[in-house]
């Protein structure tokens, strides 16, 4: 429509849907442009759609244009979306980006604050893939710095208290949990315990153990249905450290026997030291090669997914990226905030073999990979985020995810219910719908718009939104209108299929399998 009035048109979908499918009030915005009234722009306009074919009328109401799909458009749309399920709501996006997510520090198992940027970073990914979008996704492994030391002196720390038997005083900043157990044992079986004591080995410990808390990580991410493409460790960086600090010209100067970056001049609070008295590099040195790395791959664009506690984090960085020559617009920063859990109304007690987290993998165990990802997806990532893991063992409309698949089960175990052939339901025709069938059949039929616009929105919650919007019409309709045994019932059937597919896609980007039955009895 942006051909038909030359710029971007606002289209919105009226509650009352006999207004019609679709609603503008580009009429209003003409009026100042053209000199006239709003009410006779709209008039113009609709006379201007007569020979339309995707619409069967064009209304003005007050200023306002309103829509109505035909019943063709609507049944060949339908037609084609059961005949190209693989292809429905897929476009072809010739951009590349780079997606980043997760990135915990490779010290330990990840929590439900990891959980909740890693849900909202792959769903993006899956949402991108399925529009065309060339995406990458990485994870950036932290394995440089204090952090990294710490890991092999809380290993030591366990191992001589729980192997050796010996007694050890803790410091106030160390790794718990159930975890390094194995990291200690895995450490006698490939050094000895003589590797426990020896405080000189504490790195080399360390550099070891780290992958061993990755396989963690990566099993615990492949258990909700994230992968990677690629993996990126900021140990492997610092060889290109000096190559970068000359590229960043004047952006880089000296000053009390430290490196600064001149952040302030673009727009951070204040500048920042990106090498210690000592030669050390600080983390933010780490990521300037790594972002320089990332432009120099030559992506359309980039995208971070950090916590919250990054937030005065990102305008050092984009001033990097601009002292380095790049453009610091093609780089977007997203912003994933903690989550609150509860249990029957109270406050989740951490487990003891988690340190003083709450693991992911616990709530995964819990509440199931499909309930997590859901719960993860259903709010916009820059807010906060609490639920009760009761609410979601729950069989019934109160439990969304319980809800929406037990829509798709509803359909498939009507569709078992009829005596005609699949050929013989996508055989018929979706025209001739009554009001509630056209009104189902235009939502199920709008999932690829939601793509797009939750992608381009980097609001994810809006996929969610749709499908238990969705699921609740389908299970209303069903019990308003009799299918089985109608005059209509190859016609209805078939509509049931196309909400089908757009369930078992929508929850596909969610990282969902459809299911095609529930334990709960039809009623």
């Amino acid at each position: 429509m942006r051909e038909k009035f030359g710029r971007e048109v606002v289209l919105e979908k009226p509650k009352d849907r006999t207004f019609g499918h679709f609603a503008t009030p580009i009429a209003f915005s003409l009026a100042k442009e053209l000199r006239k009234s709003p009410m006779v722009i709209a008039e113009d306009l609709a006379s201007s759609f007569n020979e339309s074919e995707i619409f069967s009328s064009v209304e003005s109401v007050k200023g306002y244009l309103n829509f109505r799909l035909s019943e063709d458009f609507l049944n060949e749309y339908g037609d084609w979306a059961l005949q190209n399920q693989s292809e429905f709501g897929k476009q072809e996006k010739k951009s590349k980006i780079l997606l980043e997510f997760v990135s915990a520090n490779p010290t330990g198992p990840l929590h439900i604050g990891h959980a909740r940027g890693a849900v909202y970073g792959d769903t993006l990914y899956k949402l991108a893939k399925h529009l065309g979008y060339d995406i990458t996704a990485e994870y950036y492994v932290n394995d440089s710095g204090n952090q990294i030391d710490l890991l092999g002196l809380s290993i030591q720390l366990y191992g001589r208290e729980n192997i050796l038997k010996e007694s050890v005083e803790y410091p106030e900043s160390y790794y718990r949990g159930e975890y390094l157990e194995g990291l200690a044992k895995g450490a006698v079986e490939k050094f000895g315990k003589e590797i426990l004591s020896d405080e000189s080995r504490q790195k080399e410990l360390a550099l070891w153990a780290k992958d061993g808390v990755m396989d963690i990580v990566v099993n615990t991410l492949a258990d909700t249905n994230i992968h990677f493409d690629t993996f990126v460790n900021e140990s492997s960086l610092y060889n290109d450290w000096e190559r970068v600090m000359k590229k960043m010209g004047d952006g880089i100067y000296k000053k009390d026997d430290k490196v600064w970056i001149a952040s302030e001049a673009k727009g951070d609070d204040n500048d920042r030291v990106v090498v210690r008295e000592d030669g050390r590099p600080t983390y933010l040195a780490g990521d300037i090669v790594y972002h320089n790395q990332k432009f120099e791959r030559g992506y359309d664009h980039y995208i971070n997914i950090w916590g919250a506690d990054h937030h005065g984090y990102i305008p050092r960085v984009n001033a990097a990226v601009e002292y380095l020559g790049y453009d610091s617009s093609k780089l977007e920063t997203l912003l994933s905030q903690m989550v609150s859990l509860l249990k029957d109304g109270e406050p989740y007690k951490m487990s003891k073999r988690a340190g003083n987290v709450i693991l992911m993998s616990d709530i995964v165990e819990e509440i199931g990979s499909d309930a997590l990802r859901f719960i993860f997806a259903s709010k916009k990532s820059d807010t906060a985020l609490e639920f009760d893991l009761s609410e979601f063992k729950k069989q019934d409309s109160s439990n969304p995810i319980f809800y929406i698949q037990y829509a798709h089960a509803r359909i498939q175990t009507i569709l078992s219910k009829s005596n005609y052939s699949r050929e013989e339901i996508s055989a018929s025709s979706l025209k001739g719908l009554d009001e509630n069938a056209d009104s189902l059949l235009f939502d199920a039929l709008l999932l690829p718009e939601i793509i797009e616009d939750a992608f381009s929105s980097r609001q994810v919650q809006k996929l969610t939104d749709y499908l238990k919007a969705l699921a609740a019409s389908l299970h209303k309709f069903y019990y308003d209108c009799r299918i089985i045994g109608t005059d209509d019932e190859a016609k209805l059937l078939k509509l049931l299929l196309v909400v089908a597919l757009s369930l078992k896609t929508g929850l596909s980007l969610l990282g969902i399998k459809a299911k095609d039955r529930m334990v709960k009895e039809e009623e």
